[in-house]
C-alpha cells in the first residue's frame, strides 16, 4: 500500500557510465557560430516579441535614441 509519507531520497552516484555511442551531432551547432547572448525575456514581453529579430529592431531603435558619448 502507497503511503503519503514515504520518503524520496534523490541521491548523486560518484560516477556516471554514458554510452556515447549512440550520440548524435548537435544539429542546432551551426547557429551557434560566432558570438552568441541568451536573454530570457519575461512572459509577457515575450507575447510582444515572438522572435529574435523583432527584439533586435526594437532595441535597435532604442540606441538610435539613446545620448551617444562624445569621445576625446
Amino acid at each position: 500500500m502507497k503511503t503519503d509519507t514515504a520518503e524520496v531520497v534523490e541521491e548523486m552516484r560518484g560516477e556516471y557510465t554514458f554510452d556515447y555511442s549512440q550520440a548524435k551531432p548537435n544539429r542546432f551547432a551551426e547557429y551557434l557560430t560566432g558570438e552568441t547572448l541568451t536573454v530570457v525575456l519575461d512572459p509577457d514581453v515575450a507575447a510582444v516579441f515572438q522572435t529574435s529579430d523583432a527584439v533586435n529592431r526594437v532595441l535597435r531603435a532604442l540606441i538610435e535614441t539613446m545620448p551617444h558619448p562624445v569621445e576625446a
